[in-house]
């Protein structure tokens, strides 16, 4: 890492502070960009509530495949390698652990779901993540009579140690706010921006589903994807892996389970609802035979978009004011390498992929 200049990192001080950028939110995306940042040799400080965002609140599955269709995630190929070195060398960082491989299981519903996934899986994108060969099943409270398909590549990230750890991490080094961010303190300057006595060549808002609440953006251009868990405990379940049926069963050790989510568009909602409560537990009981107990609920917003692709850069009105968003459920996967190409259009003036560019919005 590059030696910094902490003289100017005193956020307790009233004195005016230098930075190269102002990050705005700490989930996936804000984390990611520390990171890059830091690797730059970049001077920083982190602006975050400490409010749960669709971080916290994720599943924490990290799968750079799409099993209701077997297919590749967009981009999967180039993603997955920096996203893999990326959480081990966090995890080794903050002496955390945050990523752990871990399979998915695809439940199979009929002999011609296993004949699909045996095609996919000899397509070449899908080799090093489709196991071609099928798995029967083991597990005497799971119904599963076609048995399953083994996702390799997969992992868990545990969202607690990476949220509360990376943000300890952060006041060790004296480069958190933790308040809210006030839009109304902004002066902009033809070289740069001033936020109360900071100031930086820019700011990178990394706010999420939060980002609708931001006057200088486009709230147009995301669309609010409400997703729900149930937590529940099952003694008799036994399910190490990650179980994919008509939902997602996260184990989470002590015989508990996360089980989701669910997708409700243009829900900006993060109250759980019993609707969704009976629409998870429905689908669960349709691949379980074992007794459970529910022991909480959670909501959380992911920010998607209608094209399914991220937002990134900045609006030629506000050059200064960076945006870094709409990572929809596929945050784990994709936040490190946007990182960086953000990072080099922002330093290098390397074009941002027109599939990327927050301006094909407009």
């Amino acid at each position: 890492m590059a030696e910094r200049d902490k003289s100017v990192f005193y956020i307790s001080s009233l004195k005016m502070k230098k930075v190269d950028y102002i990050v705005v939110g700490l989930g996936i995306a804000g984390i990611s960009l520390c990171e890059q940042l830091q690797k730059l040799g970049k001077s920083f400080v982190v602006i975050d509530n400490g409010t749960e965002g669709s971080t916290a609140k994720s599943g924490g599955v990290f799968n750079p495949t799409v099993l209701k269709r077997f297919t590749a995630a967009w981009n999967a190929s180039a993603f997955f390698p920096v996203a893999v070195n990326f959480y081990t060398e966090l995890s080794e960082k903050l002496q955390q652990e945050i990523y752990t491989e871990t399979p998915i299981l695809r439940i199979f519903k009929s002999v011609e779901e296993q004949n699909n996934w045996s095609v996919a899986s000899d397509k070449r994108e899908l080799q090093q993540f489709l196991s071609s060969q099928f798995l029967k099943n083991t597990h005497p409270s799971v119904n599963a009579p076609f048995g399953f398909g083994k996702v390799l590549g997969t992992a868990q990230i545990h969202t607690a140690n990476l949220l509360s750890g990376y943000r300890n991490y952060l006041k060790d080094e004296d480069i958190l706010l933790s308040e809210d961010f006030q839009y109304e303190a902004i002066q902009q300057k033809e070289n740069g921006v001033v936020y109360k006595n900071i100031s930086a060549k820019k700011i990178i808002f990394a706010e999420g589903a939060k980002v609708v609440e931001n006057p200088f953006f486009p709230s147009s251009a995301i669309i609010g994807n409400k997703g729900e868990y149930v937590v529940i405990k099952a003694p008799n379940l036994n399910v190490d892996e990650l179980l994919k049926g008509p939902v997602y069963i996260v184990p989470m050790g002590n015989h508990q389970y996360k089980v989701g989510a669910t997708y409700s568009r243009d829900d900006y909602g993060t109250v759980p609802t019993e609707a969704a409560k009976e629409e998870i537990l429905s689908k669960l009981k349709t691949f379980i035979n074992c007794p459970f107990e529910v022991l909480g609920q959670t909501a959380g917003v992911r920010p998607t978009t209608k094209d399914h692709r991220p937002l990134l850069g900045s609006l030629a009105e506000n050059p200064n004011l960076v945006f870094f968003n709409g990572l929809g459920s596929r945050g784990f996967l994709m936040a490190p390498l946007l990182s960086e190409i953000l990072l080099k259009y922002l330093e290098d003036n390397v074009p941002l992929p027109f599939e990327m560019d927050i301006k094909r919005m407009l």
